[in-house]
C-alpha cells in the first residue's frame, strides 16, 4: 500500500512562477514545524530551496502565506536541497496578484507584462 498523499497531478509545470524570498514556518503533518525558505510561488504551488532535505514527497504541511492565509500543499517532488509543493486548491488571481506584491518588494523582481 502507498503511503503519503495520492495526488492525480497535471502538468502544471507552465505556470508562470515568481521569485521570491520568503521564510515561513511550516506545519507538517509528519514532523512538527519546519522552518522552511520559498525560492518561487505560483497559484499552484511553490519550491523551497533549504532545508528540503528534511521533506519526503506526499508530505502534507500548512503554510500562512501573505493575503492567502492558511493553506495546505503537498510535496510532489524532491531533488538535493530543493522540493516543489501543489496545494490543496488554486490561489484566486486577484489574492495571488496582491500576494505577489507583497513577497516582491522589490519592483526588479516582478515579472512584467
Amino acid at each position: 500500500m502507498a503511503s503519503g498523499a495520492q495526488l492525480s497531478v497535471t502538468d502544471m509545470r507552465r505556470s508562470t512562477r515568481h521569485p521570491v524570498s520568503y521564510s515561513v514556518i511550516a506545519e507538517s503533518f509528519r514532523q512538527g514545524d519546519l522552518k522552511l525558505h520559498i525560492a518561487n510561488i505560483s497559484s499552484h504551488g511553490f519550491m523551497i530551496d533549504k532545508a528540503a532535505t528534511s521533506v519526503e514527497r506526499g508530505d502534507r504541511m500548512i503554510v500562512r502565506l501573505p493575503v492567502v492565509g492558511r493553506i495546505e500543499a503537498y510535496c510532489i517532488w524532491n531533488v538535493e536541497d530543493r522540493a516543489g509543493f501543489q496545494f490543496e486548491r488554486i490561489i484566486r488571481v486577484d489574492d495571488f496578484s496582491k500576494m505577489i506584491k507583497e513577497l516582491q518588494p522589490n519592483p526588479a523582481l516582478r515579472r512584467r507584462g
